[in-house]
């Protein structure tokens, strides 16, 4: 687990480094800066919106006596996206900007729910 982890704070801001100087040398530092400015603007933006919509769905299907579930994966999809956002880079950007978009978000929420499934299934996580 520790190698895996090492190798994404490694491997994960070289590639993005790499991208950004390469994106810089083919259109200019100037719109390399204006494109990480602007991403940044937008998923703020973006967050914001999304996040306050899911924490309405979650307060709807409490007050309806629902486990809201699904809202609540979104939740953190968004808090993880948001995230990602954050750090400058067109990899992290593109996978924050795939958690904040609805029909994307709902693939991820997905996935992460066959996940969990997986793991309680085979009893990789237990709770006791």
């Amino acid at each position: 687990m520790f190698f895996r982890l090492l190798m994404v704070f490694i491997l994960v801001p070289s590639i993005e480094l790499i991208l950004l100087i390469k994106l810089g040398q083919v259109i200019g530092i100037l719109w390399t800066f204006t494109i990480i400015v602007f991403t940044g603007l937008l998923g703020v933006s973006l967050a914001k919106q999304q996040g306050l919509m899911v924490l309405q769905e979650i307060r709807a299907q409490l007050n309806a006596g629902v486990m809201p579930s699904d809202a609540v994966i979104e939740g953190l999809l968004i808090l993880g996206g948001s995230l990602f956002l954050l750090t400058p880079g067109l990899l992290t950007d593109l996978t924050g900007f795939s958690t904040l978009i609805p029909a994307t978000r709902a693939a991820w929420r997905q996935l992460i729910k066959n996940r969990i499934q997986f793991y309680i299934q085979t009893g990789r996580w237990r709770f006791y």
